[in-house]
C-alpha cells in the first residue's frame, strides 16, 4: 500500500527538483521536473484532476512520463515513487560535522538567477531559500564582462532591482519575513577596478567581488589587482579568492597565484569579509588558506554560489569547512541579522 502524501502536484515536482540539484544530478533532468511544474501550476485542480483520470496528463505542453507519474500519485495522495527514491538518495545530511555552526547562519550573501547564468527565475530562488529557513538572500548575479554569463548591463540592472522591490512586497504582503537583497558579483577587473557603475554599485545592499579572468597572471600583477579591489569602498566580500576548481564538470584548475597573506591583511584594512565558497567543485579559499586568512583576523561569509534552487542547501559544505577551521559565528558576517549586515555593507 502506498504511503499517503497531500502536498499537492507542484509541491512534488519541485521538492524532486531541489534533491535532484542538491545532489548534483545531471540538469536535463532537473528541468523536466521544474518545466512540469510550471506547466500545471496555472491549471484548475479539476482540470488536472481530470486529466490524471482520462491519463492525459502527457498531452499538457511541458509534462512527461515520468512527470506525469508523479502528478497522478500526488493527485491520488499518495507518496511519487520518484519522490521517494529522490528523499532517499539525496535527503539525507550532506555532511558528518559543522551542524551547530550551519544552524546559526542566516542568510547567503552569493546567488544566481536566469538573468545571468543560473537556471531559475528569481522568485523561485527566493521562495526556495525562504522554504530552508533562511532570514534573507542576497541575489548576485554577475556584472557586463562576464558576457560568456550573461552579465547585467547597468540597464538591466536597474530593472533587476525593480524585481526583487515586486518579490519583497509580495512576501510582505503575505506576512513572510525573509527579504531578498539587492546584490551583485562584480567583476575584479585586470586593473582592480570593478566592473559596474558606482552609481548602480550604490544602489545595492551587498557587493561579492571576484575575479573571472585572466586567472593564472603573474603573482604580482594579481596581488595588486585583488588588494585593490578589496580597498574599493563597495566591496564588502572577496569571492571564491583562487578561482580554482577541484572538481566537476568544468574539469580541474589550478589557484590563481598571489600574495595572500597581502591580500587578506587587506580584507582586515578594509573590512572586508573573505568567502568561503561551499560549492563542491570549488572549496574555496583552500584550508591553508583560509587558516591564513583565521590567523590574520579576516571576517567571513559562508556561501553556496548557488546556481539552482537546490544549490542553495550547500551552505551545509562551508559551515563544515570553517567548524573545522575553528572560525567564530561572531566572524561569519551572515550569521548576523539583517539589519547589522546591512549597516556593515554600507557604511
Amino acid at each position: 500500500m502506498s504511503e499517503e502524501y497531500d502536498a499537492g502536484p507542484v509541491a512534488a515536482l519541485r521538492r524532486i527538483a531541489f534533491l535532484l540539484e542538491r545532489g548534483r544530478e545531471d540538469t536535463y533532468k532537473v528541468k523536466a521536473f521544474r518545466k512540469a511544474a510550471a506547466a500545471i501550476l496555472p491549471l484548475p485542480e479539476e482540470e488536472v484532476r481530470r486529466a490524471v483520470a482520462d491519463d492525459t496528463l502527457t498531452k499538457v505542453p511541458g509534462v512527461g512520463a515520468s512527470s506525469a507519474a508523479v502528478i497522478a500519485s500526488a493527485v491520488r495522495g499518495e507518496l511519487p515513487e520518484r519522490l521517494a527514491r529522490a528523499e532517499r538518495e539525496h535527503g539525507g545530511p550532506l555532511v558528518a560535522d559543522g551542524a551547530d555552526l550551519l544552524a546559526t547562519l542566516r542568510g547567503d550573501l552569493h546567488s544566481h538567477s536566469d538573468w545571468s547564468d543560473g537556471g531559475s527565475p528569481i522568485e523561485e530562488m527566493a521562495f526556495t531559500a525562504m522554504e530552508l529557513g533562511r532570514e534573507y538572500q542576497v541575489l548576485t548575479d554577475h556584472s557586463p564582462r562576464l558576457t560568456v554569463a550573461h552579465g547585467l548591463s547597468a540597464e538591466r540592472l536597474a530593472r533587476q532591482l525593480d524585481v526583487v522591490d515586486a518579490v519583497n512586497r509580495h512576501l510582505a504582503a503575505a506576512g513572510g519575513r525573509f527579504t531578498l537583497l539587492k546584490g551583485i558579483e562584480v567583476d575584479i577587473l585586470d586593473d582592480g577596478s570593478l566592473d559596474q557603475t558606482d552609481e548602480m554599485l550604490a544602489r545595492l545592499e551587498v557587493r561579492v567581488a571576484s575575479v573571472h579572468s585572466k586567472l593564472a597572471m603573474d603573482a604580482d600583477a594579481m596581488t595588486r589587482r585583488m588588494v585593490a579591489a578589496v580597498a574599493n569602498p563597495f566591496t564588502n566580500v572577496l569571492g571564491h579568492c583562487t578561482g580554482r576548481l577541484v572538481t566537476g564538470g568544468r574539469g580541474t584548475r589550478k589557484e590563481s597565484q598571489f600574495d595572500a597573506r597581502a591580500v587578506f591583511e587587506a580584507c582586515v584594512e578594509h573590512d572586508v569579509a573573505v568567502e568561503i565558497n561551499s560549492r563542491p567543485e570549488r572549496r574555496d579559499p583552500p584550508t591553508r588558506l583560509l587558516e591564513l586568512a583565521r590567523d590574520v583576523g579576516c571576517l567571513f561569509s559562508i556561501d553556496t554560489d548557488a546556481h539552482a534552487p537546490g544549490q542553495l542547501d550547500f551552505l551545509a559544505y562551508g559551515a563544515e569547512r570553517a567548524a573545522a577551521a575553528g572560525i567564530e559565528p561572531e566572524r561569519i558576517v551572515n550569521t548576523w541579522p539583517k539589519d547589522r549586515l546591512l549597516a556593515w555593507a554600507n557604511r
